[in-house]
């Protein structure tokens, strides 16, 4: 009888995003994603190490730079490795150039006055969102996810390469349009992004996003060690950027001892046994896309 129902019960985000994916309510899942795969050799060994033999489970491929072909090859070896795109339009480091898929008089907003990719500071990253067209940024877009294709290779999601969720909410639109056409999950991680996703019933992140560069250098392991001890229920992700740091990307990217510090402690006795001590359910980007295909529908 319907006076004898018992109300409703009150999911929270986590317990829903885990129900989804098949795990129990209390689930600690991590996505442990190795960003920048493709940028140059020394990251390239050190992604498929970290998830060969250490925690990560995925990675995210950069298609405009020198390793990129490298990487591709690594990739086809290995079938089984679940890979995002790691969408791009900005470019950081001076001594490792690279540019756009797209012919560049075809996409003239996407690049600064000597038609380079833009830097990804403050500064480049406001003069690049205040002038890039959305039709350019398209076509950017998808020469890089075609160039994957074209490679015979199939991602699991799309991201995006220093913009937090794309850095506009029109660029943000057009991936997730992209995401389903091509039958993708996306990286989704600041609040209004979530909740915007989250109301389309798609799976995102439930708790705060950790991207390694935000971490101290010094003491990072032990840091590392607090973050899965206190790791909480539901669906969290790490974007990490391991690399061997080998001397010749050592003169080239500042950011080398970031990505050594996290190479280590990936592939460290101690990530594996934290891991095994806390329950925690490291996951790649597969199962994320599998729950993005089975809700959302090309628009």
């Amino acid at each position: 009888m319907d006076g004898d129902a018992l109300p409703p019960v009150a999911v929270t985000p986590s317990e829903q995003s885990s129900a989804e994916l098949g795990y129990p309510p209390d689930a600690r899942l991590l996505i442990v994603n190795c960003d920048d795969f493709g940028m140059y050799p020394a990251i390239n060994a050190a992604v498929v190490e970290a998830i060969e033999q250490g925690i990560a489970g995925s990675c995210s491929l950069m298609t405009l730079c020198p390793a990129a072909p490298d990487a591709m090859r690594r990739l086809r070896r290995r079938p089984g490795m679940a890979f995002g795109i790691h969408l791009t339009l900005v470019c950081e480091m001076p001594q490792l150039r690279w540019g756009p898929m797209t012919a560049k008089e075809q996409i003239p907003s996407l690049l600064d006055k000597e038609g380079r990719l833009f830097a990804p500071t403050p500064a480049g990253r406001a003069a690049l969102l205040g002038q890039a067209r959305f039709d350019e940024i398209e076509l950017e877009f998808r020469a890089q996810i075609d160039a994957v294709a074209d490679a015979g290779l199939t991602p699991t999601h799309l991201d995006f390469h220093c913009l937090a969720d794309g850095g506009r909410d029109d660029i943000l639109d057009l991936t997730l349009g992209l995401a389903a056409e091509y039958g993708l999950a996306v990286r989704v991680w600041l609040e209004p992004g979530r909740n915007a996703v989250r109301q389309q019933g798609l799976v995102v992140i439930d708790n705060d996003f950790l991207d390694s560069f935000s971490l101290d250098i010094e003491g990072k392991e032990a840091r590392y060690l607090q973050l899965l001890r206190d790791l909480p229920s539901g669906l969290n992700e790490w974007a990490v950027h391991p690399s061997l740091a080998d001397q010749d990307s050592q003169a080239l990217d500042d950011g080398w001892l970031v990505r050594r510090t996290d190479y280590e402690f990936l592939t460290s006795p101690q990530a594996h046994e934290a891991l095994r001590q806390e329950g925690i359910v490291v996951i790649d980007y597969k199962q994320i896309q599998r729950a993005w295909t089975q809700t959302i529908s090309p628009r």
